[in-house]
């Protein structure tokens, strides 16, 4: 089942209300090092490849999947590289849906397939280096993603925690 049939199903039951979701953000870098990124039709700022995991689907595979269906590059997985949510992963739609992502990073190589902007999602592809990147517009978690992706590359990483339990 597609994702969004799912979510079209558990958004008739629950509106707008707060829904967790599992994602995943792919990582290409070209020969030079840098980044590709995406930039967003309907806001125009900047982001990583990736997206919802399907009910039942590995995130692996989401992973190819996502990045074939925005890019039309085909990928394979060779690293992950790291696990990220919390309050910086919350989004309100504008239509008011609330989705909380916990996204699964994957580092890949292209296996094939020629980069193009799916024109739905992304209108354009861009390469970039880590100073580049800085001066793209971009949400305030794809900023993390990014910054995490250049400083820690090859490195598995997530955000340390900051949850403590409570002094008996």
């Amino acid at each position: 089942m597609p994702i969004s049939d799912y979510i079209r199903s558990l958004r008739e039951r629950i509106g707008t209300d707060l829904v967790m979701m599992p994602a995943v953000t792919v990582l290409v870098f070209d020969d030079e090092g840098r980044l590709l990124l995406a930039q967003e039709r309907g806001t125009g700022l900047w982001m990583t490849i990736g997206g919802a995991i399907d009910p039942d689907e590995s995130p692996a595979d989401a992973a190819v999947r996502e990045c074939w269906e925005e890019t039309g590059l085909h990928i394979e997985p060779v690293r992950l590289a790291g696990v990220f949510g919390g309050p910086k992963y919350r989004i309100t739609y504008d239509n008011g849906d609330v989705v909380s992502y916990t996204t699964i990073v994957f580092e890949a190589r292209v296996t094939g397939g020629r980069a193009k902007a799916d024109g739905e999602e992304a209108v354009a592809l861009r390469f970039v280096t880590q100073s580049e990147a800085g001066t793209l517009p971009m949400a305030v978690w794809t900023e993390e993603l990014v910054r995490h992706a250049f400083e820690r590359r090859g490195e598995p990483c997530f955000a340390p925690a900051t949850w403590v339990p409570p002094v008996p």
